[in-house]
């Protein structure tokens, strides 16, 4: 395969959506943004994990051509992991609800983004 064809296990990775979807959970410095009237919050945590899914597959797979040694392998497996984390997890009242937990996922999906555009990912 060259450069120019993307895998067929994965999807096209579109991070100006992405980071749109993020944005209107977060604002650009992570903290919580007001939200615009009438949003549905179950559709957008459903999209947001639906993002964070795609996103950490892409991602697995540029790591696994990174060298076993390499400090952005490390980090980006560290971010993959905190992603799996959140995405198992439940919406708590004591964190913030349905909201609180959309945030966090918005949070950790512009974490995947930024670690995507520094490798250069596909």
């Amino acid at each position: 395969m060259n450069a120019t064809q993307q895998d067929s296990t994965t999807a096209p990775v579109d991070l100006a959506v992405m980071r749109e979807t993020t944005a209107a959970l977060v604002n650009p410095d992570a903290t919580a943004a007001p939200l615009p009237e009438h949003t549905d919050i179950g559709v957008l945590t459903a999209t947001v994990r639906g993002h964070l899914e795609l996103l950490i597959r892409e991602l697995e797979l540029t790591a696994a051509r990174l060298p076993k040694d390499s400090v952005n392998r490390y980090c980006v497996l560290a971010c993959i992991g905190e992603a799996r984390g959140k995405l198992s997890a439940q919406a708590s009242p004591r964190y913030g609800g349905e909201l609180g937990y959309a945030r966090r996922l918005a949070r950790v999906l512009n974490a995947l983004c930024d670690h995507h555009e520094k490798l250069g990912a596909p």
